[in-house]
């Protein structure tokens, strides 16, 4: 069995660690606060303590980055924990893993693929892109052995209150009351279920395959807001829900007072049109599907 290091526990973090713990691996979580699944190694640490975080590496196999920094806070604390992470995977010789995301992309026309330039002129996006960039340098100088797994908007068990088909979505959807919405009902968008996302990154951690390039989580067929809600309500026994979106200017007034709030102008082209990502690579390189929505769903909602 191997050595992991996961840093950060959140929603994505969490199903990882628990995942390489169901089978049998040695496991240590790494966050501020100390915490982590039970059976792992917990350890409280500032993850831009590059000293530290070498030392908690040490002898690992692989190194997962799955910490996520408030979106408003992405300028100021992202350069100093990737710095600290490819500091860590050289000294230790540990392959990092990195858990990515679209923003880099910016709008584009059609299905995202891997091979699409991280072309956002959003200075916090092109943050995610600086990462990408210095790792992919670092592993091409044969320094250090790394890869990025990127999803869309997450969905399934543990999914954090900022996921749109969450307990924003959910609770409504149960007790039959109108779903609000900040963006269309009607467009179609890929949704990325978590314990893909943890998959993905396990094998991504493990075959060599993965190595020196991003890859996309295999994902469904994209779906409407509109769609996922009546595919839950059906299997809740629910008549269809009903959906109303908040006006433009009423999302754009709530952001002078909540941050989250205020970063939405800066995604609001994944919503306002189709946004697709197309998986096929990682599908056809590695024999993996997504989990059929049904059974995503089901889980989804059971949790």
């Amino acid at each position: 069995m191997g050595k992991y290091v996961v840093v950060g526990s959140g929603q994505v973090g969490t199903h990882l660690a628990t995942k390489l713990l169901a089978r049998g691996h040695e496991v240590t979580v790494v966050t501020r606060s100390g915490s982590g699944p039970a059976g792992a190694t917990r350890v409280a640490a500032d993850v831009a303590d590059q000293a530290r975080l070498i030392e908690v590496t040490r002898g690992a196999d692989a190194l997962y980055n799955c910490v996520n920094p408030q979106y408003h806070r992405w300028l100021t604390d992202w350069p100093p924990m990737a710095a600290s992470f490819l500091g860590a995977a050289e000294a230790t010789g540990a392959v990092l893993v990195i858990l990515g995301n679209l923003y880099p992309y910016g709008p584009v026309d059609g299905p995202m693929t891997e091979d699409l330039p991280l072309a956002s002129t959003n200075p916090k996006f092109q943050v995610r892109a600086r990462m990408w960039a210095d790792a992919l340098a670092a592993h091409e100088a044969g320094r250090i052995r790394v890869t990025e797994v990127r999803g869309s908007d997450y969905f399934g068990p543990g999914a954090t209150d900022q996921s749109y088909l969450g307990d924003r979505f959910l609770v409504p959807l149960r007790a039959g009351r109108t779903i609000q919405l900040v963006w269309p009902a009607d467009q179609p968008h890929s949704w990325t279920y978590l314990p893909d996302v943890a998959h993905a990154l396990i094998v991504a951690g493990a075959d060599e395959r993965a190595w020196g390039r991003p890859w996309h989580v295999p994902t469904g067929e994209p779906r409407t807001f509109r769609e996922m809600g009546e595919r839950m309500a059906a299997l809740l026994g629910l008549p269809a829900p009903r959906l109303m979106r908040l006006p433009w200017p009423v999302v754009r007034a709530a952001g002078l007072f909540s941050p989250m709030i205020g970063e939405l102008r800066h995604t609001r082209y994944q919503f306002v049109a189709p946004y697709v990502l197309d998986s096929s690579a990682f599908q056809r390189t590695f024999g993996l599907a997504p989990t059929p929505l049904d059974e995503a769903l089901k889980a989804t909602l059971e949790a």
